[in-house]
């Protein structure tokens, strides 16, 4: 019998009808045997999937991936989680479906860029306090911006930066702040005038001075004005065309029940034992993103040491260091699991492709305790923009997620 058409019946679900092509193999991994299916699964256009999702965030997968898993293996109000929530694909996915939702990271951008987006303002109210914010002429930050931002588009981000930074420490934010502070913090730089910034690479990420000098003077180009208040509107507008008042109630909800948590993925007391239904999640790669590095600006904004971050999030060039971090994370994970739940566990191809992280991640989930039902391979034509972040392209022209199913058995 030809093991495609026989998979675990847990696994069913998942696989594509026969109708569509689809590529799979019998590996042995560790001494555990299971099937690696390849091809596309689910669409690669990210104009499909909704706007709210359209935060830059290095390293992070399109919705269309924890989206994918939701809908196949849960249920409207089970709960949803990811122990590495970078911008929050999953668990927004997550709400807009109707399910509860976890979210954890080391870093606090994520839960800065994540819980707003479930409890969202109207535009005339973000309109209406942006208008109540002082954003002054003469202001400057205590760094050297300058590279980055037109002197008046400079005093403007440092009003409203020490606004928020006030708000928060008074506990006096709301919901309108937070959003504000989310839209502000996506906005730092970026290729476009849609950004606060002249034009740098890439838009997901912050350029060290330096290099943002050398970026003008090949360029020819000085920092234009930029408008904090209309851009931060305009973005707005954009976040949310399209939501109907449905999935705003379904975010409000998740967001309401929902946990945000910064910490370590090895330790989440505050999720309870046995509460998840799936983790969709998709880890720090072997040294392949310095998060901390990438986000300096977005820290600084925040009011947030960058180096203390750094310190904190596991990205190492040990894979032996990485294997360890993950055998925790996974530890973890099958305490918070309900029997019967599944883990997606999303990682890619490493230095030339000479590791490939599934392989590794297969035993460290079986030691924890869980069942591994299979790898999928998502195959997907590549972006332009898969070229700009560095990212190589396999033979055939396409990048590929490797997710790594197990099952917490019953």
């Amino acid at each position: 019998m030809n093991p495609c058409n026989d998979p675990d019946s847990t696994f069913k679900n998942l696989l594509v009808p026969s109708s569509s092509v689809q590529d799979c193999e019998m590996i042995d991994i560790a001494g555990i045997r299971l099937m690696r299916y390849s091809r596309e699964f689910w669409t690669p256009a990210q104009r499909k999937g909704s706007h709210l999702h359209e935060i830059s965030y290095r390293a992070c997968f399109k919705p269309q991936l924890p989206r994918f898993f939701i809908k196949n293996l849960t249920m409207v109000g089970d709960w949803v989680y990811d122990p590495f929530s970078g911008r929050g694909t999953t668990v927004i996915e997550a709400g807009l479906l109707g399910r509860q939702i976890a979210s954890n990271d080391a870093n606090p951008l994520s839960r800065i860029l994540t819980r707003p987006r479930f409890f969202i303002p109207d535009e005339k109210e973000v309109a209406a306090r942006m208008a109540e914010i002082p954003l002054r002429t003469m202001e400057r930050a205590e760094i050297d911006l300058s590279m980055f931002y037109n002197p008046k588009t400079e005093s403007e981000i440092v009003s409203l930066r020490q606004y928020l930074l006030n708000r928060d420490e008074r506990g006096r934010s709301d919901p309108i702040d937070s959003w504000i502070q989310m839209v502000a913090t996506s906005r730092l730089t970026g290729h476009s005038t849609g950004f606060f910034s002249v034009y740098t690479l890439p838009p997901n990420q912050a350029v060290s001075p330096d290099r943002q000098v050398q970026i003008n003077k090949r360029r020819g180009q000085v920092p234009e004005y930029r408008n904090v208040r209309d851009l931060i509107l305009r973005k707005t507008r954009s976040l949310v065309r399209g939501l109907t008042p449905e999935e705003h109630a379904r975010l409000n909800n998740a967001g309401s029940n929902g946990l945000f948590l910064t910490g370590d993925s090895g330790s989440t007391a505050a999720i309870p034992d046995g509460s998840v239904s799936l983790t969709v999640t998709s880890p720090p790669f072997l040294d392949t993103v310095q998060y901390a590095k990438d986000n300096w600006l977005r820290c600084w904004f925040n009011g947030i040491d960058a180096a203390a971050i750094e310190r904190g999030l596991t990205v190492t060039r040990s894979l032996a260091g990485w294997c360890n971090a993950m055998a925790t994370t996974f530890s973890e994970l099958f305490r918070v699991t309900d029997q019967g739940g599944y883990v997606a566990f999303e990682v890619g191809e490493v230095r030339g492709g000479s590791i490939l992280l599934d392989e590794q991640v297969v035993p460290l989930g079986a030691d924890a305790g869980f069942v591994p039902l299979g790898i999928l391979v998502n195959l997907q034509q590549f972006t332009k923009t898969s070229h700009i972040w560095g990212i190589e392209n396999n033979d055939s022209g396409t990048n590929t997620n490797r997710i790594v199913i197990f099952r917490k058995e019953r």
